[in-house]
Formats: C-alpha cells, structure tokens, sequence
C-alpha cells in the first residue's frame, strides 16, 4: 500500500510564499517522476510542474520564475515553493507520483488528497 500526503496549504495575500509537501509512504521500491497539479473551481485539473528522479524539472508556462519545485529522494519527499503568489493560483493542489512497489516491482501512478490553497487579499 502506497500513500501520498500533500501539507502546507492555506490563505496568503497576493504577493505572498506557500511551500507545499508531499510525502510518500509504504511499499515504495523507487519513486520515477513525481509532479504538482491543480484543479481551480470550474475548470480543468492542470499540470504545475514535474520533477524527475534524475533531478530535471518542467514548469507549465504560468509559474515559471515564481514556483520551484524540488524532491528529497531520501526522505521520498516533494516540495513546491510558491513564490509571488496570485489570485489565479487559487486551486487545489495534489501531488502525483510513478512508483515502483517494493512487493510486486510494478510501477503504477498514485494521487493525494488534495490541499487547498487560496490567494486573496
């Protein structure tokens, strides 16, 4: 059984820094490429940021030189440091992860929960 728990969200002004984790857990035999998405009331889920095991990353256009996103494969942890936060980052955020089963050494893809974040004055 694999578990991913995103933490770190909340309220902050327009402006402001959130940083968002993402933690792993149970039957893990090596987490590949692990991203951030989002999902704003009345649209579509969307992709942040992915970040691979080799250390590569990608950013969707929007949050280019405001977020940055970082792993700690010791610790099977993601984070995304938001910076210069805007009202159009309201969203729920959740975490994704490809990860190989340390039982069946089958990769297969895992979502959080959720947390929310909110940007707004």
């Amino acid at each position: 059984q694999v578990q991913l728990v995103e933490s770190g969200g909340g309220l902050v002004q327009p402006g402001g820094s959130l940083r968002l984790s993402c933690a792993a857990s149970g039957s893990i035999s090596r987490i590949n490429a692990m991203g951030w998405h989002r999902q704003a009331p009345g649209k579509q889920r969307e992709l942040v940021a992915t970040a691979t095991s080799g250390g590569g990353t990608v950013y969707t256009d929007s949050v280019k030189g405001r977020f940055t996103i970082s792993r700690d494969n010791a610790k099977n942890t993601m984070y995304l440091q938001m910076n210069s936060l805007e009202p159009e980052d309201t969203a729920v955020y959740y975490c994704n992860a490809d990860i190989v089963s340390s039982r069946t050494f089958v990769s297969r893809n895992h979502w959080g929960q959720g947390t929310q974040v909110t940007v707004s004055s």
